[in-house]
């Protein structure tokens, strides 16, 4: 079978929130450090005092060095994110490459006097060298570490100033000034990549915080479960062990009383096949209070912006379960198909009819193909109460609609409380700084 190639909004559209977000910050890191090359041609046609026969060989170094940063930098962010750490066949090409740059760059662009200073390359030159090699460790290298590297990169920056002019009051202002002025300006880039890198962490961490919240959720229903099942069978099926062995006993005996005792098992059996019908149904019911607040919690836990209106509106017994199923199946196709930001649930009354209104601003770009077996049941179900399910999708916004019939609410049904709204999940966050 042959698939057309997926484009890359396909493939955009079907990644989660946290991965774009990765994608984004790693290949804006990637692109300012692939930049050096472009810089050291802007750079030599600036100056054009340059050494001929250095230049070529000096681009040549900017060139391996920048392969080998973006190499190290995707490495550091690997290691930052609980990956292995960056092995030393990257760290020490990284270090000679960088030097060589810098130490390459001062006699590619020579400065004979103090006047010829202003006019020179060798600064950048020198910078390029040292500031690019520094921003492949970033990830590696904790904030109040990377302003003492930064202040010792400009240091030396700085210095550059005194090869071939000597030290001389002239020198040694423009010493200052130009190493000032790279202490800020690295300061400033180191401390974005190195923030970029940190809230990439703060990212993977909450979304590994959602996941542990949800299996955290599933495991504690399955537990609650199982504690009703074993409150439903463990006397009943303790009385029938001991009656069905009673009733052994009676018969060995050749005693009377053994039917009755095998009746008695009968009628505990069947109460007990009540009992367990009666759980199953209680999972298997929805309540529409119970999913709006269920509804609150997951949508902003996803990072959805969640607003219900109408939450108190009086819905009869009949409708409620109907519309309860709706909202699942709702907030449900919005965290899993969407990319919504915000989302608005209300209930109201259209005369005889209950309805619910699911609206979210996160249609994908590109629809799926098909129709969702989720929806189908949905209609299904509501056609089964009476009511009906309409869906629309207008300008980035999709809506969900389901009514019921609801003669209930007509004869003056008791409001629902208002759904209490479960508190959000707080951990602590282990991400480094």
């Amino acid at each position: 079978m042959i698939t057309r190639p997926r484009t890359f909004l396909e493939v955009w559209s079907g990644r989660t929130a946290p991965e774009r977000f990765d994608a984004y910050t790693r290949w804006s890191l990637y692109l300012l450090s692939g930049f050096a090359p472009f810089l050291a041609l802007a750079v030599v046609g600036s100056d054009p005092s340059f050494v001929p026969s250095l230049v070529l060989p000096w681009l040549a170094l900017v060139l391996a060095q920048t392969v080998v940063c973006i190499l190290t930098l995707r490495a550091g962010i690997v290691h930052f994110l609980g990956g292995p750490n960056v092995r030393a066949v990257l760290l020490v090409p990284l270090c000679v490459l960088s030097v060589a740059v810098a130490t390459l760059g001062m006699w590619t662009f020579p400065v004979t006097s103090a006047d010829g200073i202003p006019d020179s390359s060798r600064y950048y030159a020198v910078l390029m060298g040292l500031g690019f090699g520094t921003l492949a460790v970033t990830p590696l290298l904790t904030f109040r570490r990377l302003v003492l590297v930064a202040l010792l990169v400009a240091a030396v920056t700085g210095c550059s100033a005194w090869v071939g002019t000597g030290v001389t009051s002239t020198t040694v202002g423009f010493a200052v000034g130009m190493g000032v002025s790279g202490a800020v300006m690295l300061v400033a880039v180191l401390g974005s990549y190195r923030a970029s890198v940190w809230m990439l962490g703060v990212v993977w961490e909450q979304e590994r915080t959602r996941v542990l919240h949800a299996r955290l959720a599933v495991a504690e229903e399955r537990l609650r479960f199982s504690r009703d099942l074993h409150d439903v069978f463990g006397r009943t099926l303790s009385v029938v062990a001991v009656k069905s062995e009673l009733a052994a006993e009676l018969a060995a005996r050749g005693r009377p009383g053994a039917e009755e005792q095998m009746l008695e098992v009968r009628r505990i059996a069947q109460d007990a096949l009540r009992e367990v019908r009666a759980v199953v149904a209680g999972y298997r019911s929805a309540d529409l209070g119970a999913e709006l607040a269920g509804a609150r919690s997951v949508l902003r836990s996803a990072g959805i912006e969640t607003t219900v209106h109408g939450d108190e509106t009086p819905v009869g017994q009949e409708a409620q379960e109907a519309l309860a199923w709706a909202v699942r199946e709702a907030v449900t196709n919005v965290v899993r198909h969407s990319t919504a930001s915000t989302c608005t649930i209300t209930v109201h009354r259209d005369g005889a009819t209950s309805v619910v209104e699911v609206v979210n601003d996160g249609v994908p770009t590109t629809p799926r193909s098909g129709a969702g077996s989720g929806l189908l049941g949905l209609a299904e179900r509501l056609e089964g109460a009476g009511g009906r399910l309409e869906t629309w999708a207008d300008a980035g916004r999709f809506g969900l609609v389901a009514s019921v019939p609801d003669d209930g609410a007509a004869r003056g049904a008791p409001g629902r409380a208002p759904a209490r709204e479960l508190p959000a999940p707080t951990t602590e966050r282990t991400t480094r700084a």
